[in-house]
């Protein structure tokens, strides 16, 4: 997959394109079928795959500042990469594109990307104001010379796949139900920093996770049951997320402790998938009532560990 900066960087690649264009935040099941139907109709016409996506995300742009995100750009391009398309178009969303017509979005994707065929999601609008529907991008195809697909929603379990109800599902917990929509784990991605060491004092060493992006998303406050490709081998373990109530409760840690490993991993970047929540965070006593909990934490998880391996 060749990545793209903008639509003007295509100038020169004269081959045609079939083209889908969005956000693509978590790259869900939805979002696999559009770049299956993608696929199946570049095979069929002997065009090239194109995916156009936006950096910052338009709500961001907008200043929706609350909007948690599924993927850093990092992790979607990484995500997307095991997807077989041939280019990736990361198109920066500033003040002057957010100012493009549909028409004027599309006689772009015509010219600069020689598309030939547009996949849209049954409610994707696009340009300024998000003013071009379906039914307006249909309208410009004899203008342009193209052919719009729709591509209606995927269900599962009664539900419409959309990457906002996936981000529902991980502020309250539901890591399995989001999964299940994800097609995969979700997973954050950060630096292991140094702690204060009271992990390893009650024997539950822990490798503390720093998440750069602040608007990546953070499952529920909680335990969970985790997994990590440490040195290309599947390491397991259960990480809490939250603020450490029976120490300090001023700052919310992401610390993973790691069965059967010892290896330093401080300064090294992991990610971490998230397999099932076990349990609220809680208070308690003291440290030593805590390190019963935790014994009983990783007796479970263990347990639990047959049902992803």
């Amino acid at each position: 997959m060749e990545v793209i900066n903008s639509t003007d960087e295509f100038l020169n690649i004269n081959q045609p394109a079939v083209v889908t264009i969005g956000s693509f935040d978590g790259v869900h099941l939805g979002h696999r079928k559009i770049l299956q139907q993608l696929k199946n109709i570049a095979n069929q016409k002997g065009g090239k795959t194109v995916l156009v996506t936006f950096d910052p995300h338009p709500r961001h742009f907008f200043n929706n500042k609350e909007l948690c995100l599924l993927n850093t750009p990092e992790e979607k391009k990484q995500l997307l990469e095991k997807e077989g398309l041939d280019f990736l178009v990361v198109q920066k969303f500033d003040s002057r594109f957010a100012a493009y017509t549909p028409e004027h979005f599309i006689k772009k994707l015509t010219q600069n990307l020689h598309m030939k065929d547009l996949l849209l999601g049954y409610d994707h609008r696009l340009g300024k104001d998000r003013q071009g529907d379906f039914v307006y991008i249909q309208g410009l195809e004899d203008k342009y010379g193209f052919t719009t697909h729709r591509i209606e929603a995927v269900q599962l379990d009664g539900q419409n796949i959309s990457s906002s109800l996936i981000r529902r599902q991980l502020k309250e917990g539901a890591v399995q139900t989001a999964n299940k929509y994800l097609g995969y784990p979700y997973f954050i991605t950060g630096k292991v920093v140094r702690g204060n060491q009271l992990g390893r004092k009650l024997g539950f060493p822990t490798a503390n996770i720093e998440v750069e992006n602040s608007y990546k998303l953070i499952p529920k406050q909680g335990v969970y049951l985790v997994r990590s490709v440490i040195n290309e081998q599947p390491v397991y373990g259960m990480m809490n997320i939250g603020f450490r109530p029976t120490i300090d409760g001023k700052k919310q840690i992401k610390e993973v402790h790691f069965f059967d490993f010892e290896n330093n991993l401080y300064d090294k970047e992991l990610q971490i998938s998230f397999l099932q929540r076990m349990r609220d965070e809680q208070k308690f006593s003291s440290l030593e009532a805590l390190k019963n909990q935790l014994q009983k934490d990783e007796k479970k998880a263990r347990k639990l560990l047959s049902k992803f391996k």
